[in-house]
């Protein structure tokens, strides 16, 4: 069956979520990254979408932690147990054969942080990890043909971080990748409403404020929603309704941060390669993709046509699928296998 036998598995494993794909399946499953723990003990007492739904309502004694932070494993030990657990609920309890994996990482990680990868996916029970680029593999996930002489642009505005690339001949010719995302997009929010209304909220209340009145240009309708809080002068509960006009004031630093990074890979691209953007566009995957009005905002800016893939949050875990299935089209450049320290070459 050659390199990659059925019970293969992809993951995208993200900051805020966790996507695994196995050959012959399809993407199977789709759970928040976060770990619920007990403080003393280290006990895991939920994973998942039920230990996200407990950030900032827990006891004293346990504690809900994400153990991605910015796109690379902060909790080493957290993640093992993480991948560990989804692996598993995928593959079963009783595996015959473990299982290859491939996984997606940003572009610009360092050693060590593939290293960590690594090790965190072959303790959690692979039998061989290789790695693969967000940005290559959300291409391959949006449908763009990466093998032939032509370039092409994808920006992956992810949980932790924002990949940008450009590929041509099945890899990247230039890549860059940015801590601005979906985080700082609810850290800019919270900032703005702390600063604007005085109100004091949780991430996930600027995480549905995102969701559902985020906006990065103008909207033909305004859309608002009833924002609850914390007043900071009288200390109170406090509801504010908020229009998704604001939203375009309170995103305008971390989306100014993403284009600047889009900027820097155009002034290295070659004339060549910069016609070809220009003629195919420049297509946006992850779930930043979803903000309203953001193919257009980067339209405007960067001066080049921007077009949203057609199932934006799943491009990265697809493109690790493709892969899986079609090992010998993406053995060129687009794999890397840490244990040999080179990249697979068909």
């Amino acid at each position: 069956m050659g390199l990659f036998e059925f019970n293969d598995v992809g993951i995208d494993l993200g900051t805020s979520s966790v996507q695994v794909y196995v050959k012959g399946k399809g993407i199977v499953l789709r759970e928040p990254s976060v770990v619920a723990v007990e403080r003393l003990t280290g006990e895991i007492r939920a994973i998942g979408e039920e230990a996200r739904r407990m950030i900032g309502r827990t006891p004293g004694n346990i504690i809900a932690i994400r153990p991605m932070k910015d796109g690379v494993i902060s909790n080493f030990d957290i993640t093992e147990r993480l991948l560990h657990h989804f692996m598993r609920k995928v593959v079963g309890k009783h595996i015959f054969f473990k299982p290859r994996v491939v996984v997606c990482v940003p572009s610009g990680v360092t050693e060590v942080e593939k290293r960590s990868v690594i090790d965190a996916t072959d303790e959690a029970g692979a039998r061989h990890t290789y790695l693969i680029e967000e940005p290559i593999a959300a291409a391959i996930g949006a449908g763009i043909d990466i093998s032939q002489p032509r370039g092409n642009m994808v920006l992956d505005i992810g949980g932790g971080t924002t990949d940008v690339a450009i590929l041509s001949l099945g890899g990247a010719v230039l890549s860059s990748s940015i801590k601005i995302a979906g985080d700082k997009f609810d850290d800019a929010i919270v900032r703005y409403m702390r600063k604007k209304h005085n109100l004091l909220i949780g991430t996930r209340m600027a995480e549905e404020m995102k969701f559902v009145i985020g906006a990065a240009s103008p909207k033909k309708e305004q859309s608002f929603l009833d924002v609850k809080g914390r007043n900071l002068i009288s200390g109170l509960p406090q509801s504010v309704v908020v229009g998704s006009s604001e939203m375009i004031e309170a995103l305008e630093e971390p989306l100014q941060g993403i284009l600047e990074c889009l900027r820097g890979l155009f002034e290295r691209t070659p004339p060549e390669l910069a016609s070809d953007i220009v003629e195919n566009g420049l297509c946006l995957t992850g779930g930043g993709a979803l903000l309203s009005g953001i193919d257009k905002f980067i339209a405007e800016h960067s001066k080049v046509p921007c077009y949203i893939a057609e199932d934006p949050i799943s491009c990265v875990a697809i493109g690790t699928g493709k892969v899986l299935e079609n090992l010998e089209l993406y053995s060129n450049g687009a794999i890397y296998d840490y244990v040999r320290g080179e990249y697979i070459d068909g």
